[in-house]
């Protein structure tokens, strides 16, 4: 039996503290995060497409606890956390319907088809993708399939990996005077495409975020050292951030791949490197 915490008393704790004297907020406050009274049904079910963030419970939005308290049925992906999968009501189903690579046993067509079947029994169901689902989450394929059969379907943000390792790290991805610019970008793309040119956004005063890049960490490096980024830029190396695996490495840039293979790093991990716009300045003196 699962012990959830008690996020009423949260919610009235939480207002005390804030001081949210207006009787309307403390009601909107309350129905962000407390779930509906049991017995409580809907005409007919809906799907939502919910942010479970890097790992952490805690980074969970009010919205997404809401949804998870209230589902009948909760398809999560790989990367979601057991501890955010704890919070789902008691009751609701939890349905791994992960993908591993080169082992597609969930296919999304059938993750799209299973999710609208049961949203079609008036179910409430919970699509839980680790992040946001809106970066690299196939969130068009589920809102397409959902529009179709004419089920109300809605998205809840999440906190995206980038992000996340910004904030364990306290380095910003933005700064004034360093890096104007951030791309989120990737390694990886569907099956049958190319593979993608992550390294062509980088320029001087630009921040990189590459997703699911690990295993073309060479060809990343390769790409921005041609591009004319210094091979002595920090690379940052977030694993499994706010996670218990967690980890953060550094290096530079033309140690990357030899920094991921020392370390054995060939799963979820998110690099990240800064081209600082002085190199503007730097260029333009060495010629």
């Amino acid at each position: 039996m699962k012990v959830l915490p008690d996020f009423g008393r949260i919610a009235s704790q939480t207002i005390i503290n804030f001081g949210l004297r207006s009787r309307a907020m403390r009601q909107s406050f309350k129905n962000a995060i407390v779930p509906e009274k049991s017995g409580s049904t809907r005409a007919k079910g809906s799907i939502s497409l919910v942010g479970a963030g890097p790992g952490a419970a805690d980074l969970l939005t009010l919205r997404a606890v809401k949804h998870l308290q209230q589902a009948d049925v909760v398809f999560y992906d790989r990367l979601v956390d057991k501890e955010v999968l704890d919070i789902a009501r008691g009751t609701a189903e939890l349905v791994f319907v992960g993908k591993h690579v080169g082992a597609h046993a969930w296919p999304q067509d059938r993750i799209n088809a299973v999710i609208v079947s049961e949203a079609l029994k008036g179910r409430r169901v919970v699509r839980l993708k680790s992040g946001d689902p809106s970066i690299f989450g196939r969130a068009r394929e589920e809102l397409e399939a959902a529009r179709v059969e004419g089920i109300d379907i809605e998205i809840v943000p999440g906190i995206t990996a980038a992000l996340a390792a910004a904030s364990r790290t306290g380095m910003p991805l933005t700064e004034r005077g360093i890096a104007d610019t951030l791309v989120l970008t990737t390694g990886r793309c569907q099956e049958d495409d190319p593979l993608p040119d992550c390294a062509r956004h980088a320029q001087p005063g630009t921040t990189l975020a590459f997703y699911m890049s690990v295993r073309q960490a060479a060809r990343v490096r390769d790409g921005l050292i041609e591009l004319g980024m210094p091979p002595s830029t920090p690379v940052t190396i977030a694993v499994d951030v706010s996670k218990r695996s967690e980890r953060i490495l550094g290096c530079d840039l033309r140690s990357l791949q030899g920094t991921l293979e020392q370390h054995s790093i060939s799963g979820c991990a998110t690099l990240i490197v800064t081209w600082p716009k002085q190199q503007i300045q730097l260029n333009a003196m060495a010629s």
